[in-house]
């Protein structure tokens, strides 16, 4: 895939297991977070905060970014907390051992909260490349030395037009087809990874609309994906439901314009004014998007709500469909 977009909403699994349970043969639920010491997997932000492999982690380091909010709020201490991660006898520390060490300090964070000083100077140096996510205890991420990314900032393997052509190409790949807006927007959202090659991203996307991607108007919507890529090679059958950042239904223009109806995460909509429901898994039967599921664990048992668009027929097949798949779910979350 190359970026895995993860998020810590768990109805009835993370974003990360639930993209991998529809593209890993047995996977179950968690088998990134206990697997991830021995895969060739970083945690880094490209569009989002997720999951990349080396080769991609390339793309995105040196990271040049001017001065975090943290350095202002608490001068010093990024510097301090690297001394003691880099000093730590295990060579990987936990943010309780910094937050026991540095004091519980602190400092408003992005979402108008307050979140411990130490904590986000971790997150800061994880961003700079200076620390890398080790591996996860129960979620909460473990910070260890990053020596593969100092070597990156030494001598970065490609120029800056170079990596910003690399990303318009890898993002093309995984979630096109998609309209030429929406590519321009996840490109938009990529100056979070590479906040220094913003111009770059855009001469590498109006280069690639000349030479490397090939493009259709459906409707009157322009459409781009990947040139060479064989739209026919994987024709889908059955019953799926996907989680809400799965490549596959996270560009809500395209699904509405492929489906006739709209998506919407729900998680953060005050529950009065939910539609779909908290975490509304769409539910697609062969290349159609029918409706929606909600899922949730109640003792140790998979309960399910579905929901289907107007005028879809709820077929001998269909329900054989959502029958195996609930079962897929079951064998996935170890119930």
């Amino acid at each position: 895939m190359g970026f895995l977009q993860a998020d810590p909403i768990r109805a009835p699994a993370r974003a990360q297991d639930l993209a991998l349970m529809q593209r890993v043969s047995g996977y179950r639920a968690g088998d990134l977070e206990r697997l991830y010491p021995a895969l060739d997997a970083e945690e880094d932000m490209l569009p989002n905060y997720g999951f990349v492999p080396r080769r991609v982690q390339a793309l995105l380091h040196p990271r040049r970014v001017g001065a975090l909010k943290i350095e202002t709020q608490a001068p010093g201490l990024l510097a301090e907390v690297l001394a003691f991660v880099e000093a730590h006898p295990s060579a990987e520390v936990h943010p309780r051992e910094v937050q026991a060490a540095f004091g519980p300090v602190r400092v408003g964070n992005a979402w108008g909260g307050q979140s411990s000083a130490s904590t986000r100077a971790l997150d800061g140096l994880h961003y700079q490349g200076l620390l890398r996510i080790s591996r996860r205890i129960s979620g909460v991420r473990l910070y260890s030395p990053a020596p593969h990314l100092a070597e990156l900032r030494a001598a970065p393997p490609q120029t800056e037009s170079e990596r910003a052509r690399a990303v318009v190409r890898l993002l093309a790949q995984l979630y096109g087809p998609l309209p030429q807006a929406s590519l321009s927007y996840l490109l938009s959202l990529s100056g979070y990874g590479l906040p220094h090659l913003r111009s770059e991203l855009r001469a590498a996307l109006k280069s690639a609309l000349d030479e490397e991607l090939s493009s259709a108007s459906i409707d009157g919507l322009k459409y781009v994906w990947l040139a060479g890529t064989d739209l026919e090679a994987c024709v889908p059958s059955g019953v799926r439901m996907v989680g809400p950042f799965d490549p596959l239904v996270w560009d809500r223009r395209r699904f509405a314009h492929l489906h006739g109806w709209i998506y919407k995460l729900e998680a953060y909509t005050p529950p009065a004014k939910r539609v779909l429901g908290y975490y509304a898994l769409p539910l697609f039967w062969n290349e159609r998007a029918v409706g929606w599921a909600n899922l949730k664990v109640e003792q140790g048992e998979l309960k399910s709500e579905l929901h289907f668009v107007s005028g879809v027929r709820q077929t001998a097949a269909l329900k054989r469909g959502v029958a195996a798949e609930l079962e897929r779910y079951e064998s996935f979350l170890q119930l």
